[in-house]
């Protein structure tokens, strides 16, 4: 394997994405979780651009980091939690079992992800740099997928319809 800026930005990013989904899920302030969770869609964003994946990096930033963090932080604060008491958990079976597993599954995944993919990808293809792009990604949109894309629109339509129904009843 050669060690280009693409690989070490791989990584790297790659590990700060495990790391920060991991401190999202440990931190007890819900503040410092929606931080991390912020750095964690940074870091995937970063990584569909190393997969040329132009379009859906800039959405994620958009929509995720933009509107979806925004609306969590808001819902954070109008919530106003408070810290609770550190509860003293003992050291019991079931949680020395559920480490052994978890050890066990991500030593399974890593053996797998090492050995199951060496050699098969030299690079990436040509085609790769089109794939990514909002003008290649509308085109397959609209022509190959465009009944899924029209029955998932119509969906979100019944699911608004369907909420403001309900809001309506309880004002009622």
């Amino acid at each position: 394997m050669k060690f280009d800026l693409e690989t070490v930005l791989f990584f790297s990013l790659s590990f700060l994405s495990v790391v920060s989904a991991i401190f999202m899920i440990t931190r007890r302030n819900p503040i410092n979780s929606a931080l991390f969770l912020i750095l964690n869609f940074f870091t995937i964003s970063g990584l569909y651009l190393l997969l040329k994946a132009q379009f859906i990096a800039i959405i994620q930033v958009l929509v995720y980091m933009g509107a979806i963090m925004v609306l969590f932080v808001f819902v954070i604060m109008l919530l106003n939690l408070q810290f609770e008491k550190k509860k003293i958990e003992s050291f019991t079976y079931k949680s020395l079992t559920s480490i052994l597993l978890a050890i066990m599954l991500f030593g399974i995944l890593g053996y797998t992800v090492y050995f199951g993919f060496e050699g098969k990808f030299k690079g990436m293809s040509d085609k790769a740099l089109e794939m990514g792009t909002a003008e290649k990604l509308g085109t397959e949109l609209f022509t190959n997928y465009s009944f899924p894309f029209e029955l998932a629109s119509f969906l979100l339509l019944a699911a608004i319809v369907g909420a403001i129904v309900l809001a309506k009843k309880k004002f009622e």
